[in-house]
């Protein structure tokens, strides 16, 4: 569940994965161009990429809303019990929702974050009630409909990944003064 990063990646290899993770389907010719490499560079820099799974998909992201998926509920799940059988049998049971679009456990009150995508309440309401509320182990769940998404984005943040001084956050010791925050 938690892999570590153990490929090194340099300068060429992060500008690689800054451009095909906004466009998976970049002509080569083009990749090579913004990225100041050659087309064969390129190809076995992304192979390699893909071989060693830090490029996961190549997809193409579909708009909700344009398909009739107009509800995203956010559901809250706590088990009964966390015995080693039935955690991994939920964990299943809800691989094999298509509405289920991420599970995620937490630390905390809650044992799992759903996120789940659907046409309307009534069809989430048909969810819970058939398959969620039914799932081996389930003992309590709350959900949120999300109203309005003001961030939804795909790519990941490479910052850290950029050769040069480690940015740091903002602390009681490097805090920028004066009023321009220069």
């Amino acid at each position: 569940m938690g892999e570590t990063m153990s490929i090194n990646l340099d300068s060429l290899d992060v500008r690689i994965l800054e451009v095909v993770q906004n466009d998976a389907m970049v002509p080569l010719a083009e990749l090579a161009e913004r990225t100041g490499s050659s087309k064969s560079v390129c190809w076995r820099r992304l192979q390699r990429l893909l071989d060693e799974g830090v490029i996961q998909e190549r997809v193409a992201v579909l708009n909700p809303q344009k398909l009739g998926l107009e509800v995203v509920v956010f559901t809250h799940v706590k088990m009964s019990r966390h015995s080693r059988d039935v955690l991994p049998r939920f964990v299943e049971a809800i691989r094999r929702c298509p509405q289920v679009v991420e599970c995620h456990t937490l630390m905390g009150n809650w044992d799992f974050l759903l996120k789940i995508v659907v046409r309307d309440v009534a069809e989430y309401e048909h969810f819970f009630w058939h398959q969620l509320s039914q799932m081996e182990g389930v003992r309590e769940v709350s959900s949120s409909i999300a109203m309005t998404r003001f961030v939804d984005r795909t790519q990941l943040p490479l910052m850290h990944l950029q050769s040069g001084p480690q940015r740091q956050a903002p602390g009681p010791d490097n805090r920028r003064s004066g009023t321009n925050g220069r």
